[in-house]
């Protein structure tokens, strides 16, 4: 019975193959949406990371304060922890001159302690237990530096390893198809798994939308930031109006483990 109280007043989605294809939308249009405005109208990262932080401090404390779930709100959050993460990330890779390996060890470090302060705080970080404002308030927290680290990862690799934009986003996907695996094959953790899987599609989106835009003596395809931005909107419009409900969910396998132990 509290299971089940507890996902009606949950305000998450569902974690579905949906919900998986949206969010790596979601962090292509992070990295298109970052750069279009701070290299595309010449903001700069300093102030691109201000507007954009700003951004996600209104539509993050609107969800925690909300009510009840609302799907294009949520989406709306994960947008901004991708946009600011990228100008972020930016910033302090380029900018402050930290590097990318740098700025990943350095975000890295920051997400571990997040993680590990919900943990003490509240005894887990599961994504089936969103439903206060305290836990709230930890997951969006968590969810903008795993963005941000996603980004260093993902500039790391195509830029320093000569991978390449289009060998990055090879590699990345290979890596969440290892997660998938493992969640279907294995007992391993899946709280464990979907922060994987969550940091993983980050890098994931930050190859691709580079792809996508990059000169082609970079690499790319050399398709405008606002125009692949604004396509990338329109996807994810239309995967969150056709393929997900306007009620709250959470893991599958936390679900089915629910109903057979209520069963046992």
């Amino acid at each position: 019975m509290n299971n089940t109280m507890e996902r009606h007043m949950s305000k998450v989605p569902e974690v579905t193959l949906t919900f998986w294809i949206i969010k790596i939308l979601a962090t292509t249009l992070g990295e298109t949406g970052g750069d279009a405005l701070s290299m595309t109208m010449h903001l700069g990262y300093a102030v691109s990371t201000v507007i954009f932080f700003a951004f996600f401090a209104i539509v993050a404390i609107w969800q925690v304060r909300a009510k009840t779930f609302n799907r294009f709100l949520y989406w709306a959050v994960i947008v901004a922890t991708t946009t600011v993460g990228t100008t972020m990330a930016d910033f302090a890779d380029r900018s402050l001159g930290i590097g990318y390996v740098g700025g990943s060890s350095l975000l890295f470090t920051a997400l571990m302690l997040i993680l590990g302060l919900w943990w003490l705080s509240v005894g887990s970080v599961s994504v089936n237990d969103i439903h206060t404002p305290k836990v709230e308030l930890f997951y969006w927290v968590t969810i903008l530096f795993s963005n941000t680290l996603g980004t260093a990862l993902g500039d790391f690799l195509a830029d320093t390893s000569g991978l390449g934009y289009g060998g990055g986003a090879i590699v990345f996907s290979i890596a969440l198809l290892a997660l998938a695996v493992l969640y279907f094959q294995t007992a391993i953790s899946r709280t464990f798994l979907f922060w994987a899987a969550f940091i993983l599609t980050r890098p994931l989106g930050a190859t691709v939308g580079d792809l996508l835009t990059k000169p082609f003596a970079s690499g790319g395809l050399h398709f405008s930031r606002i125009t692949s931005s604004l396509i990338l909107v329109g996807g994810m419009l239309t995967c969150i109006l056709v393929f997900t409900s306007t009620r709250p969910g959470s893991h599958p396998e936390a679900v089915r483990a629910e109903d057979e132990r209520l069963n046992a």
